[in-house]
């Protein structure tokens, strides 16, 4: 199918006959088309020389015409006649080109002048070729040449680029004209560059890198257009580079156009501080408190510190001051007064972080409370009894009770200390205390401490410590010691009420069982229950509470024999006091 496009110019002559005017179209003549690249340029000549002047000139997009056996314009021969087209345009890198022909009659295809297809005869069939080339980078100009001597005419011609990876070994140029623009509002950068000259050019490649990093090996982004935004920036104030190359179908990349640089906004907050101290100390002498001190640690990124104040933890935070350094002392902080603190980071942009976690902060008051007076300690049938004076101190939250043991040989001239494990904390208003153990003659000592409402322990504070009692156990140890080689394991729990001490015991099936309980009365064994050989527990309800009570289990076989006595004990303290029901602890 023929495409074409003309211009043509008339010359108007006028004449003038009794005063009117006539005017009369001259005939066309062939004017030069102004053909805008890639578009060729076509002129019709009536011979097949090429010779004198084109009896049309016009723009054609494309070589492929089948004009069969008639003329391909008006005004020329349907035989004898030659087409020429031509085109120059910019090929970018260049590169391998396959120059497709198909053409009756002849035709004739020339790079810059110089012949590459050359089928100049006239033949009764179309002929084809295909011509491999490599066109340099740059402007260059093709040329077509086609002639009908006789019979029908049809000619086709492109030039395409090869792409394939093992031929196409020649990059796309460097994008040029790039430049790049940064929206402070929005955070997004803009690239724009002007498009590559290659035909093969499939795209291009953004990459960005931090100041002071290298180019990644993975591109940003992949556009095919010529220009990209960025809207993965980070907004926290840093440089960035970007650069863009172009890449063609057999996959070679262009160099990296110049840097482009970036320098974006800063909207990151810092990272939120940690607190990491709260406090303050009466000052000696009624000089006042100096303050309650609270520290932080460093956050990278801050150039500033705020800190918030509340009277509760979920309450309302208050700011009360701003720093650059690492603490902050809260002058107004009142003493024994718990305060809740959190601190925000700010940075030199102005971007404050999150507030810490709050914490509670309070000024110490660490003035201890005067050592317990009055200890007495009675050894009973459970363990012990303690009793003390009652502490003056106001503030008092709970006294401690330690037992231990004395260290030191007088012998050799040592001071004798009692080194004592804390058993027992006691209220306020409370100045006694059982201690239950086995009462086996054991020589112990104990004391007892006051711990103020700031933890103060005047134990801890007085130079020459707490006054401790020696004292002697009571040996409740039966006379009688219970044989080896029980077949039954007895353990007991003693009461912690009414309930009576529970007894438990295994072993292999008899009989029955038999309980017996120690009387020191009489230093014996006396037994107190018979029990079905289906019993494996007994509950001592006679027992008395306060004391310690020793039991034996035995079992008694078919033959009426009883097993050996499996023992154990178990230590009751007065209604009041605690139970300990296992050797281990005496």
């Amino acid at each position: 199918m023929e495409k074409s496009a003309s211009r043509t110019t008339a010359t108007a002559l006028v004449l003038a006959t009794a005063g009117t005017l006539f005017t009369a179209m001259a005939p066309p003549a062939s004017a030069a088309a102004s053909c805008a690249s890639p578009v060729f340029q076509r002129q019709f000549y009536a011979n097949t020389s090429f010779s004198g002047t084109p009896k049309k000139t016009d723009c054609d997009e494309a070589v492929d015409q089948n004009w069969g056996t008639g003329a391909p314009a008006s005004g020329l021969p349907k035989d004898n006649f030659g087409v020429r087209w031509s085109v120059t345009r910019d090929f970018g890198s260049g590169g391998p080109f396959a120059l497709p022909v198909s053409a009756q009659d002849g035709i004739r295809v020339y790079l810059d002048g110089s012949r590459k297809v050359d089928l100049w005869k006239n033949v009764s069939t179309t002929v084809k070729k295909t011509a491999n080339v490599t066109i340099p980078a740059g402007r260059h100009t093709l040329r077509v040449d086609f002639v009908n001597w006789t019979g029908a005419a049809n000619v086709s011609f492109d030039y395409k680029p090869r792409t394939t990876a093992d031929v196409d070994k020649v990059k796309p140029l460097t994008p040029t004209g790039t430049s790049v623009t940064y929206d402070k509002a929005t955070g997004k950068a803009r690239l724009t560059w002007a498009k590559n000259k290659e035909m093969d050019l499939a795209g291009y490649r953004i990459y960005r890198r931090l100041k002071g990093t290298s180019f990644p090996a993975t591109p940003l982004a992949t556009t095919a257009l010529t220009s990209y935004t960025d809207s993965t920036l980070p907004v926290t104030g840093d440089a960035y580079y970007y650069e863009v190359r172009a890449y063609d179908r057999a996959g070679n990349e262009s160099g990296g156009t110049a840097d482009q640089l970036v320098t974006t906004v800063d909207r990151v907050a810092p990272g939120v501080p940690a607190i990491t101290e709260a406090t303050g100390e009466v000052r000696p002498g009624g000089a006042g408190t100096g303050g309650l001190e609270v520290r932080w640690d460093k956050v990278a990124d801050g150039a500033a510190y705020r800190v918030f104040r509340a009277t509760s933890e979920n309450g309302t935070y208050t700011a009360i001051g701003r720093t650059d350094q690492l603490s902050y002392l809260d002058t107004s902080a009142a003493e024994s007064k718990a305060y809740y603190y959190r601190v925000s980071a700010v940075d030199a942009a102005g971007n404050e972080s999150a507030r810490s976690a709050p914490y509670e902060g309070r000024i110490w008051d660490n003035d201890p409370p005067p050592l317990v007076t009055g200890l007495d300690v009675t050894p009973t049938e459970y363990g012990f009894e303690l009793n003390w004076d009652k502490s003056p101190a106001t503030d008092l939250r709970y006294y401690t009770v330690y037992r231990g043991e004395l260290v030191g040989d007088e012998d050799d001239g040592d001071e004798r200390v009692c080194h004592g494990s804390l058993v027992e904390y006691a209220l306020p208003g409370t100045t006694s205390y059982s201690y239950t153990t086995l009462p086996d003659g054991d020589e112990v000592c104990f004391f007892v401490d006051a711990v103020d409402d700031e933890y103060n322990s005047a134990a801890q504070w007085s130079p020459d410590g707490p006054r401790a009692v020696v004292v002697t156990e009571l040996d409740m140890t039966p006379t009688v010691a219970t044989p080896e080689g029980s077949p039954l394991h007895l353990s007991v729990e003693g009461a912690r009420g009414d309930e009576g001490n529970q007894l438990t015991w295994s072993g292999p099936s008899a009989q029955g069982f038999r309980v017996y309980r120690w009387n020191p009365a009489t230093s014996s064994y006396e037994r107190i229950a018979e029990l079905a050989g289906t019993a494996s527990q007994y509950v001592d309800t006679g027992a008395r509470r306060g004391t310690t009570s020793y039991y034996w289990v035995t079992g008694v076989l078919a033959d009426g024999t009883e097993t050996l006595p499996a023992g154990d004990w178990a230590v009751t303290a007065p209604a009041r006091g605690t139970t300990l029901s296992s050797p281990s602890e005496s």
